[in-house]
């Protein structure tokens, strides 16, 4: 009995070193920014998880030798509005796995999940958008954020309850929170907000915010707008997301910090973001532009870049340009401001990004590899493992009580998903420049979405787009 019964324990143990995975990525360092592993390892994968770490060789039906590279997450983009083939080839190539548009959100929600099922490169999700509703029921002429009735028009009580009932219908469609573009729409009332807010509340699911924004003097503009928003979170009970608090802070971007953090503190539910660069971007034809804009920015004209051309502009081009409507770049953010944000705990990263055919500001293509090659490798600004989290980890906690599937993100542990970044630590950079943002990444060798590789050698596996869309059911 003692020798069959130790024969059997040898014969299960041999089944067990001996079993095969679909993929192992061997003698890579792996880092894990939820146990601090990092270590040379073994990563077998299987389906469409992983299914071992191991310090021992494991045997697969492929293995892949990447060596002297970093097997991270791969990375989660919470604030990515370019949402098409164009923009997911960009991001692949940039580490990220997972592009989300969660700050100015989309309506109606279902059909736009559809459309993309099957069809993606990397995972994708949105959040139901007041914006996009507020423009769709008070008939606003704006391309993708709002330039006339939305932005001047103050909405009717009937208005508001067919904004509430849309944004509403969304959530009911499964998106991923409320998102919110305050300062697009500076003519909406303060209750308004609220009650969205307390609607958010009332599901579970998170607020991204873009902030009212400047209304007084340039240097105490932000203050009022994150207080705006810790009270109607506190009122409420909503997790509460702020976007581009280094753009949206700017000299305050301290202050800002220290209320959020003072919130953190006493017990609310409260995160940011930001992304790594010294200008910021959106449509001339917006409401950031109306009259007064000098003023509450302390932007000059030639501070701000027309993106299709990459000219700086005059007083006359400005004026020739508002009328038209497109991208443009505002180089207003300082590097300090920058820094500050990278040292943060509390901010993570994220990319603002949206390339239309070529175009964009460089945050579309370049985000995390300029972390990771300028800030981590360069300038020394963070830790490998700190950037590592700001980009997989805290975004992936970000939103795993309202998406439990990101519980699986975000980590390299068994069990977890096989969203995996692989990356030359020596190399890595960004390419991408204002007046050419088109260009690739360089270092990301490897990247997987769902166990599958769309990214091998940093070329393109053709015909996968194993990407699918995250929602709360």
């Amino acid at each position: 009995m003692y020798l069959r019964i130790f024969a059997g324990l040898i014969v299960v143990a041999l089944s067990l070193s001996g079993q095969n995975y679909d993929v192992v990525l061997a003698n890579g360092r792996v880092m894990d920014p939820e146990s601090g592993l990092d270590a040379i390892r073994y990563v077998g994968i299987r389906g469409k998880q992983i299914a071992a770490i191991s310090e021992t060789p494991l045997n697969g039906r492929e293995v892949v030798d990447v060596r002297g590279l970093v097997v991270a997450p791969g990375f989660i983009d919470l604030h990515s509005h370019g949402q098409d083939d164009e923009n997911y080839h960009f991001k692949a190539h940039d580490g990220v796995t997972t592009a989300l548009e969660l700050e100015i959100g989309v309506s109606p929600v279902a059909p736009w999940y559809a459309s993309r099922e099957g069809k993606a490169l990397i995972n994708f999700g949105a959040s139901s958008g007041h914006v996009p509703a507020k423009m769709a029921v008070m008939h606003d002429t704006g391309e993708f954020l709002p330039r006339d009735h939305a932005v001047h028009d103050i909405a009717t009580d009937e208005q508001k309850l067919s904004i509430f009932n849309a944004v509403r219908q969304g959530l009911d469609d499964g998106a991923i929170g409320i998102g919110f573009g305050i300062a697009y729409v500076p003519t909406t009332a303060r209750e308004e907000i609220l009650r969205l807010f307390q609607l958010g509340a009332d599901r579970r699911l998170p607020v991204f915010v873009h902030m009212r924004g400047n209304k007084g003097l340039p240097e105490d503009g932000a203050i009022p707008s994150v207080q705006e928003l810790i009270a109607d979170s506190a009122v409420s009970g909503v997790s509460l997301h702020i976007v581009h608090i280094t753009s949206s802070g700017g000299k305050q971007v301290q202050n800002c910090l220290n209320m959020i953090e003072g919130a953190r503190k006493h017990g609310m539910d409260v995160t940011t973001e930001m992304y790594p660069y010294t200008a910021s971007a959106t449509r001339i034809e917006s409401a950031l532009y109306d009259e007064g804009w000098q003023e509450r920015t302390g932007i000059t004209y030639q501070q701000l870049q027309w993106v299709p051309t990459g000219e700086r502009l005059t007083a006359e081009t400005f004026a020739k340009y508002r009328k038209q409507g497109g991208q443009l770049i505002s180089h207003g953010i300082s590097e300090d401001t920058v820094r500050i944000g990278l040292a943060s705990p509390l901010v993570m990263i994220a990319s603002d990004g949206h390339m239309v055919n070529g175009k964009g500001h460089p945050r579309s293509a370049g985000t995390f590899s300029r972390v990771l090659g300028k800030y981590v490798r360069e300038e020394h600004a963070l830790s490998l493992m700190e950037a590592l989290r700001k980009m997989s980890l805290m975004p992936a906690q970000r939103l795993e009580v309202a998406v439990p599937t990101m519980r699986n993100k975000g980590r390299i542990k068994v069990g977890a998903d096989a969203d995996i970044v692989v990356f030359d630590p020596g190399r890595v950079i960004d390419k991408a420049t204002f007046e050419n943002a088109a260009q690739y990444s360089e270092g990301i060798e490897n990247l997987m979405v769902g166990g599958v590789f769309v990214l091998r050698d940093a070329k393109f596996v053709e015909g996968m787009y194993p990407g699918v869309g995250l929602r709360t059911k």
